[in-house]
């Protein structure tokens, strides 16, 4: 039996266990997904010991991305973004993989939305804004990043070839976008948006990686304004379904991780 695994603190509250077994069930892999919740200082000791005890794979949250990305030997992808949500330890060398640029761009493909031409808006300026602008910009969209500190949208923008400003600005960088893409957990603790409610519009395709609750402020609203909604349980959901079909080599039951994922949410 292989043993695949999650490390965050905390990581307890993970979504991940119900969404993997349910793939190991449907495509009759002989495998568990466990979670591990090492101390905060100690993500790349934890790796380490995963591989030592022969685990096969390992999804790695937060705070641990960035220690992940120097545990491991990571592709090129990861390097880009600066972080490693999915290890694999089935080579000579544990392996580590972003998936989180996978959720985004597989999200809109799941809504018909084309990312190649497109404005897109960005807010946040984070390790799930960094996976989204990389997602973004590698599938020909052009990015704007909106950080309530310019600086950091600066920094990311510089990264991706994109442009900046403050939350301030989002009404007029809105107006002719077609894309949105929430990376910030605004909407998460409180019934609240990021972005004001009158620049919404209907030729706006927006995504908000806000999976809990699914029905965000951003999303009522955006709904509202006639534009295409899409909740962050599709991000979640196929980040999950990236890891697993690295890890098996199968194609992913998606129909059924989203079936337990949503089950839960």
């Amino acid at each position: 039996m292989d043993v695949y695994g999650l490390i965050g603190n905390p990581a307890g509250h993970s979504l991940s266990p119900p969404m993997h077994e349910a793939a190991y069930a449907e495509r009759g892999v002989d495998a568990r997904y466990v979670t591990l919740e090492p101390d905060a200082a100690r993500g790349a000791a934890a790796i380490d010991a995963a591989d030592t005890l022969g685990l096969a794979g390992l999804n790695v949250t937060i705070p641990f991305k960035r220690d992940a990305l120097d545990a491991v030997e990571p592709d090129d992808l990861a390097r880009r973004v600066g972080a490693v949500n999915t290890v694999d330890f089935s080579g000579p060398v544990p392996t580590g993989h972003n998936t989180d640029v996978a959720g985004v761009r597989r999200s809109f493909e799941r809504f018909d939305v084309p990312l190649a031409g497109a404005d897109a808006v960005l807010v946040g300026a984070g390790g799930a804004a960094r996976a989204a602008a990389v997602a973004l910009v590698e599938d020909g969209a052009s990015v704007h990043v909106a950080n309530r500190t310019v600086e950091r949208a600066e920094a990311l923008a510089d990264d991706v070839g994109g442009t900046a400003s403050g939350l301030d600005a989002l009404p007029d960088v809105l107006a002719d976008a077609d894309v949105l893409v929430n990376a910030t957990s605004v909407g998460m603790a409180e019934d609240v948006s990021p972005v004001p409610a009158a620049a919404l519009h209907a030729d706006l395709a927006v995504l908000d990686a806000v999976y809990s609750p699914l029905d965000t402020r951003l999303l009522r609203e955006a709904a509202a304004a006639g534009a295409t909604t899409i909740d962050g349980a599709w991000m979640l959901l196929y980040q999950g379904v990236a890891a697993f079909e690295r890890w098996t080599g199968r194609d992913a039951p998606v129909d059924a991780m989203n079936d337990a994922l949503r089950d839960r949410v």
